[in-house]
């Protein structure tokens, strides 16, 4: 079995972009769980990272907006923001893509998906990597599932998608550590940024952690949009990872509410063992 890791963090900008304005016990906690989310990766022996998150109008815009896009390059560059902005310096992440073309084909064989040989990384990715591959010594593999631009990625093809990646990764000699990133209740850009509904976000991970399909696909977009705010859409990631994890259960590590950040951060894994 080729997927050594599947786990999900948040993504939100503040959370290196505000870090000082945010609880410091509580943001302290957080980047613990993200630096053992780093270990546990690293223990794992995993060769390449798959990162899914949800991208934001930074490489996809509405000209041009696949359901699913796949990193195909030797390297990718970001952040895309403004460093001070987003307190992340310019850096150059590896990419391998031998390694994105043979998972490409593979996942080709059920799920359409498109590829891109040029990526700049937007926080999506950036504040991931920041803290899971800190000296951009694993390659990167990116992933884009539309969560953004209506008419968005069904919820059941997410989980094709997952069910596709998984197949690909085992079907590589190489190990593979897959993470989804996004949000979970979140309203970003609008006048409700910092609202979080901790309820909705903790009753969608027992679902995650439970890996309970049948419950993770009975979300309906309008919703999510009413509970949890367009940033909810980014549960598609999560539901991605779920799938890949084949039944496996799950396990939270972190989840907080962190208005500066205005989401609840979380960290969570799954037992590929179970």
């Amino acid at each position: 079995m080729s997927l050594v890791y599947a786990g999900v963090c948040s993504h939100a900008p503040g959370i290196t972009g505000r870090a000082d304005q945010a609880d410091p016990e509580v943001r302290d906690a957080f980047y613990d769980a993200f630096h053992q989310m780093r270990a546990d990766i690293e223990a794992s022996g995993a060769e390449a990272i798959v990162v899914i998150a949800a991208e934001h109008f930074a490489n996809f815009f509405m000209n041009n907006m696949p359901s699913f896009a796949i990193g195909m390059a030797d390297f990718y560059d970001g952040p895309i923001e403004d460093p001070d902005w987003l307190k992340i310096d310019k850096f150059r992440a590896p990419g391998n893509k031998d390694l994105s073309q043979r998972l490409i084909t593979e996942v080709m064989q059920t799920v359409d998906v498109s590829y891109a040989e040029e990526w700049k990384f937007d926080h999506g990715i950036a504040v991931p990597l920041h803290f899971l591959t800190p000296r951009f010594d694993l390659p990167v593999i990116p992933v884009n599932i539309n969560c953004q631009g209506p008419p968005l990625t069904p919820l059941h093809r997410a989980w094709a998608f997952g069910e596709a990646l998984r197949r690909a990764a085992d079907a590589v000699p190489e190990k593979i550590a897959i993470v989804g990133t996004g949000g979970i209740s979140h309203w970003p850009a609008t006048p409700d940024s910092g609202k979080i509904n901790e309820a909705w976000d903790l009753d969608f991970l027992d679902r995650w952690c439970r890996n309970d399909k049948d419950a993770l696909l009975d979300y309906d977009d309008l919703t999510v949009y009413a509970d949890a705010g367009q940033g909810g859409f980014e549960i598609r990631t999560f539901l991605t990872v779920s799938a890949a994890a084949g039944g496996a259960t799950g396990t939270v590590h972190f989840t907080a509410p962190i208005p500066i950040f205005a989401v609840s951060c979380t960290i969570a894994s799954y037992d590929l063992a179970t």
